[in-house]
């Protein structure tokens, strides 16, 4: 485990996926074909919080939401790559525009969509409930399932390793 601190200490930009590591992986379609998803409240106070100790968050996600859009913009969240099936090119354009070198980043993943970008980075992350070819190439595995805590587990642990999460927390006392 003190390996995993080690590479979390080092990171300033965490990147997650949207299906599958923010909601649970469902998607929700109407009579319309409009489409809607779940977001966990607590995954986001955690992505707030991170945010709050100067840690860049970025999303790239192979669909396009409207939903994501609006969710991304009330947390905060400026670097939204939507609409990447291919996630390599946005992780190589956002790493250029913020100046950040790869093992300074950590990637939060569920499925072999999310490989190649996951085998680049400093801190590789995949879900509880991430396939099982995912999580054979991550460092570090979180305790809960997409959508349901598993970015909360990984803002905490980032937060941990960087001394700021016990202060973050005694905030609300």
């Amino acid at each position: 485990m003190q390996d995993i601190l080690n590479k979390a200490a080092q990171i300033k930009l965490v990147i997650f996926d949207v299906d599958g590591v923010l909601t649970d992986g469902s998607l929700y379609l109407n009579d319309d074909g409009l489409e809607s998803k779940a977001f966990y409240s607590r995954d986001g106070h955690g992505m707030k919080m991170l945010q709050a100790t100067g840690v860049e968050l970025a999303i790239i996600t192979g669909r396009s939401s409207a939903t994501v859009t609006h969710r991304m913009e009330g947390l905060g969240v400026k670097h939204v790559y939507q609409g990447r099936l291919e996630k390599l090119p946005a992780f190589l354009s956002l790493l250029q525009a913020l100046n950040i070198a790869p093992q300074h980043v950590a990637y939060v993943g569920d499925d072999v969509v999310d490989l190649p970008v996951m085998r680049r980075v400093g801190l590789a992350v995949a879900v509880a409930d991430a396939h099982d070819f995912v999580k054979k190439h991550a460092h570090w595995q979180t305790r809960h399932p997409g959508g349901r805590g598993a970015a909360r587990d990984v803002c905490e642990l980032i937060m941990e390793a960087q001394g700021t999460l016990q202060s973050a927390l005694e905030a609300y006392l």
